[in-house]
């Protein structure tokens, strides 16, 4: 095969996201996923007792979880905006990692970002309201409209509950698609350099026996 072609081949087989600027961005989607996993995680012992046991769960617990609730949504503002700042740096590792996608790009980092999306939805529209619930006080259940009820405290500590639970899926997920994409580049890489020293092996060897062919018709003529 022509070096030419070789060369082509080896420019456009060139594995997604090699390089300094792809690692980076890699790195920026993982550590702020494995962060907010770390604070589920820390959540879990509140919420397993909610959502995983049979047991009755007694009143003393959700009177403790409730204080636990409050400190967190009462803590100072720099926390809050450590968590938006980490939010943040999870979309612009996505953001530059899709500047110029290409087909690996849009299936694994566009999948990834749309359950991030929904990681993000999910804290606002449920955890972040639950907090507020619980801030403000629960109220008792009561029927506020014809097909609507106000649930009470313990419904809504289940609810945050399940919530925290599906944020964390959701991002398992985000770190599964990550990983999956790293197994292809991993496993393109390869077979690129298998590709190349294949062809490289066959060039020399067309190279020693049109060399030989050479010197024996020299030899005759002699």
């Amino acid at each position: 095969m022509d070096p030419k072609k070789i060369s082509i081949f080896k420019t456009y087989n060139k594995p997604i996201g090699e390089g300094g600027s792809g690692s980076f961005a890699t790195f920026m989607i993982i550590g702020p996923t494995c962060f907010f996993l770390g604070i589920l995680f820390s959540s879990f012992p509140y919420d397993y007792p909610l959502l995983w046991t049979s047991a009755e769960t007694p009143l003393a617990y959700f009177d403790q979880l409730e204080t636990h609730l409050k400190f967190m949504h009462n803590s100072p503002p720099i926390i809050p905006r450590i968590l938006h700042i980490a939010i943040s740096i999870g979309f612009c590792g996505f953001f530059i990692k899709l500047f110029k996608p290409s087909e690996a790009n849009l299936l694994f980092d566009g999948s990834s970002l749309v359950l991030y999306v929904i990681g993000v939805v999910v804290y606002i529209a449920n955890i972040v309201k639950g907090l507020r619930i619980v801030t403000a006080d629960f109220p008792e259940p009561e029927v506020v409209g014809p097909n609507e009820i106000l649930i009470g405290r313990e419904d809504s500590l289940k609810v945050l509950a399940a919530s925290n639970t599906i944020l964390a899926l959701v991002l398992v997920g985000v770190l599964v698609l990550q990983a999956g994409q790293w197994y292809a580049e991993r496993k393109d890489k390869d077979e690129a350099a298998k590709f190349e020293k294949e062809q490289e092996e066959k060039i020399t060897a067309k190279a020693q026996k049109s060399g030989h062919v050479t010197r024996s018709a020299s030899r005759k003529k002699q």
